[in-house]
């Protein structure tokens, strides 16, 4: 390649032997979570800075045999658990598995789904060895895990959806609110929208939604015409239906970001205040992923951006047939991570967690998609743009095959 310096060059034959390793070991599907739920609550809820006091880390398990120490930091109890820890970790087993038992060994410990327990597991896996920890699944607790492992220099690749917990060394894997706006909001565009009206919910969530929509619709050219917030008691929401409504001859779509509970009550309520909902074009997040949307006749035609659908389907048919039971969705986040891992120990040698690796430009590919992390610890996923039918979601935009230059 013309003009491309030596270290770089040497990056590329890293990256070229690192796809090889992927596609050798078909069990890596590296895929993500489309459900943010899991963190809407953490959202600007972290209070002060200052380092957490640790406590003694939960029960712990080691999954696998291999040199590498990997620390894996889940809320088998508390907060979340043990439901959701269990099939996490589950998951990790199975990319182990998948992977014909590569040459890592899973710290497993138990963060009880509390900053303090995330903090004292990660610094018990770093005790016992650990080169990369792996989760944890909660905002405040990345941040906590982030005050051990800095000062170490270990990497961390964590599953919270809440950007602003990502830095420098600590990455996070799952789809993050601002990759569904920018994906939603360019199809939208490149499809002839250009005024739009929104509904956003007062909540964390809503803020890092707004701010990411506001910035992203003239950016492609395009413009907000009315942009209405409304509070969480459903019972309050007439006021900026209305506000809306008034404003719906001068815009063609509508972007409510919210749960399925209140984007069906939304609808309904834009209908009964006289809006011809199918003139305009209904957008959403990744959080429309729910059988409630597809049950309603009225967003039927809306679109929302997400991950292939039939690859969480083909993972939950792998994941019953060996633990005789559905994954949570967040499941496939352990999967995913403990599969890159495998597959950068595989191949990238003593570098194999260094910042020039773990960002590389041209990213990982897998089940659902692709995705790469930038140096500032947030992620780019390449999603597509799905329409909601009667059955399920419908692919009107695939996911890109690979990324353009740059992060």
């Amino acid at each position: 390649m013309p003009g491309t310096p030596r270290t770089q060059r040497g990056l590329l034959t890293r990256r070229q032997s690192l796809r090889a390793a992927l596609s050798a070991g078909a069990a890596f599907a590296l895929s993500a979570c489309a459900d943010n739920k899991f963190d809407f609550g953490d959202f600007g809820k972290f209070g002060s800075t200052s380092p957490t006091p640790p406590a003694a880390p939960g029960p712990g398990s080691e999954i696998g045999a291999g040199q590498v120490r990997v620390g894996l930091i889940l809320p088998m109890s508390g907060q979340g658990g043990p439901g959701v820890g269990q099939s996490l970790k589950n998951a990790a087993e199975m990319a182990l598995s998948d992977f014909k038992n590569p040459n890592i060994q899973l710290l497993v410990k138990d963060d009880a789904g509390t900053p303090q327990g995330a903090q004292a597991g990660a610094q018990a896996a770093i005790n016992e060895g650990a080169e990369i920890i792996l989760g944890p699944l909660f905002a405040q607790s990345v941040r906590a895990v982030s005050q051990v492992t800095r000062p170490r220099n270990i990497p961390v690749i964590a599953f919270s959806t809440d950007a602003s917990v990502a830095s420098q060394g600590v990455y996070l894997l799952s789809f993050l609110p601002e990759t569904d706006v920018r994906r939603i909001v360019e199809y939208a565009t490149s499809r002839g929208k250009r005024s739009f009206a929104a509904l956003i919910p007062e909540n964390a969530y809503g803020a890092v939604v707004q701010a990411a929509f506001q910035q992203e619709v003239p950016r492609r050219g395009g413009r907000v015409v009315v942009l209405e917030k409304y509070p969480l008691d459903p019972s309050k929401i007439a006021e900026p239906v209305h506000a809306v409504a008034q404003a719906a001859t001068q815009v063609d779509s509508i972007f409510i970001p919210d749960n399925a509970d209140s984007v069906v009550q939304l609808v309904q309520a834009l209908a009964a205040d006289h809006i011809n909902l199918k003139r305009l074009q209904l957008l959403g997040t990744g959080v429309w992923d729910d059988p409630h949307i597809f049950a309603t006749p009225a967003l039927h035609g809306a679109l929302y951006p997400g991950p292939d659908p039939n690859a969480f389907r083909n993972f939950s048919a792998q994941y019953r047939a060996r633990f005789g039971q559905d994954p949570v969705r967040a499941a496939t986040l352990t999967y995913d991570a403990v599969a890159l891992v495998a597959a950068l120990v595989k191949t990238q040698g003593a570098q194999r967690f260094s910042e020039q690796v773990l960002t590389t430009s041209s990213g990982f590919s897998g089940k659902d998609g692709l995705f790469r992390f930038r140096p500032d610890g947030t992620n780019e996923r390449g999603l597509a743009v799905l329409r909601v039918g009667p059955t399920g979601p419908q692919i009107v935009s695939p996911a890109p095959r690979a990324f353009g230059p740059g992060a």
